[in-house]
């Protein structure tokens, strides 16, 4: 009996690194310490209470989010907010080889999402959130992806935006991007908080640390608050409902279909499953 109870502890530590970052928040959280890994939560219909954990595996599985609380998804009619977007067509034959199924490796979004890319070519987005583990740990790899993707693909990033700390991280990003300085600054972003255990979760620490960056604060505070960066968090929110995000890093391709590591079965299978959606989509 103690030998299968203890079988049966470790296929669930097993099972738990395969999990991650979600939207359930701990009651405290130090500074200096990295949030529990939660457990995956079946997907519901209901939206959930704002609250998260960051994992703390070295693994980069995607994060898990449980919901809660009932929040209606935004009819698809464009605010005044929302660029010119476009769904893509719909080329002919299965989008993938027989090395991905649909429903296994990856889910087929229903209906298609408009993107912002430009025509002919092909939107991959990640959703992520910088104070999640897995996304600090699948950053690197994806830089290398984007890099190679072939010039017909459009990469963003868009941030997780279910909560106080979330939305707070969304404005730090967009506040970056504005400033002309995401580039250089978005790794250092995930380091800090990571490595550092500096959670940027307030203005006072936002602003000290791009001070020691060599952002100028009263040039950080303009963007900071600007219209741009607020219409941009408004359509980041859209965009979240309208893919129903339960996980992060999350992969979106073409507005019609989301992956992750998890799902793919390994960094880089999702890379190559990436490739394959991407080269449909175009038409290849």
């Amino acid at each position: 009996m103690k030998k299968s109870a203890l079988s049966c502890i470790a296929a669930f530590l097993m099972l738990s690194g395969l999990l991650g970052c979600g939207k359930q928040e701990p009651a405290q959280q130090t500074e200096q310490s990295t949030p529990t890994e939660v457990v995956e939560a079946p997907v519901v219909k209901t939206a959930p209470e704002e609250t998260e954990e960051v994992a703390t595996a070295q693994t980069t599985p995607t994060e898990t989010v449980s919901e809660t609380e009932d929040e209606p998804v935004p009819e698809a009619t464009p605010s005044s907010v929302q660029p010119s977007l476009r769904v893509g067509a719909a080329p002919s034959g299965p989008p993938t080889s027989a090395r991905f199924k649909e429903g296994a490796h990856y889910q087929k979004i229903v209906p298609a999402q408009p993107t912002a890319a430009p025509p002919g070519n092909v939107e991959v987005a990640e959703v992520f959130w910088y104070g999640c583990a897995h996304c600090f740990s699948l950053d690197p790899a994806l830089d290398s992806w984007q890099k190679k993707a072939p010039n017909y693909v459009t990469f963003i990033r868009i941030p997780a935006m279910w909560n106080d700390t979330t939305r707070m991280h969304a404005r730090l990003f967009y506040t970056v991007e504005l400033l002309g300085k995401l580039d250089s600054l978005h790794s250092l972003i995930f380091r800090e908080i990571h490595v550092n255990g500096n959670q940027l979760n307030t203005v006072d620490k936002i602003t000290a640390f791009l001070s020691q960056q060599g952002v100028n604060a009263e040039e950080f505070q303009k963007a900071f608050s600007s219209f741009s960066v607020e219409s941009k968090l408004q359509r980041a929110d859209f965009l979240n409902r309208r893919y129903r995000v339960q996980s992060v890093p999350m992969m979106i391709v073409n507005g019609k279909y989301s992956s992750d590591v998890s799902s793919a079965g390994g960094e880089s299978n999702l890379f190559a499953l990436l490739n394959e959606l991407a080269a449909h989509e175009h038409g290849g």
